[in-house]
């Protein structure tokens, strides 16, 4: 599994952060512990609602982290071609 660019990453957790209105410092962590108190928080009610469902069901996670876009973000945090 490729190691995701840390540059990169830190510029995602930047655009995510500023979305959600979370201190990227702050977000970071907490994705770290793996929690997600912080997003969750930032995030409407549909929104918050939308990516618990995701989190609980692997099957669906699955089919999102196999799209072509979600491919492509992958690709492009860990530098691959």
């Amino acid at each position: 599994m490729a190691k995701i660019d840390p540059k990169k990453a830190d510029e995602l957790l930047k655009v995510v952060s500023k979305k959600i209105n979370v201190p990227a410092d702050t977000l970071k962590r907490q994705l770290e512990e793996g929690k997600f108190d912080a997003a969750l928080n930032g995030m409407g009610k549909e929104e918050s609602q939308k990516f618990k469902t995701v989190m609980n069901n692997p099957k669906l996670m699955e089919k999102i982290i196999s799209t072509p876009q979600a491919q492509a973000l992958y690709k492009k945090i860990t530098g691959e071609k």
